[in-house]
């Protein structure tokens, strides 16, 4: 993902620092944890739910590693 606050492209250089990015993870979390319990907590095994399982925790632990570099960056002063 890019955005007019980031002026590489480098993963390394924007975690942590693209609240872009931050936003629209927390909002993608918000949305794919209760559609997943709310559609297919019934049903684990199915194609869909699976799917849906493996987006809500990719979309949650990234916004986790932005979260941990970015309070890393604000504890050791790095900005």
């Amino acid at each position: 993902m890019a955005c007019d606050a980031c002026v590489s492209d480098v993963f390394k250089q924007k975690i942590g620092r693209c609240k872009t990015c931050m936003w629209q993870l927390t909002v993608l979390s918000v949305v794919c944890w209760p559609s997943w319990f709310y559609f297919f907590y019934d049903q684990p095994t199915s194609v869909n739910s699976i799917a849906l399982l493996f987006f809500s925790g990719a979309f949650t632990g990234l916004l986790t590693l932005h979260l941990l570099v970015l309070s890393w960056r604000k504890l050791t002063g790095r900005q």
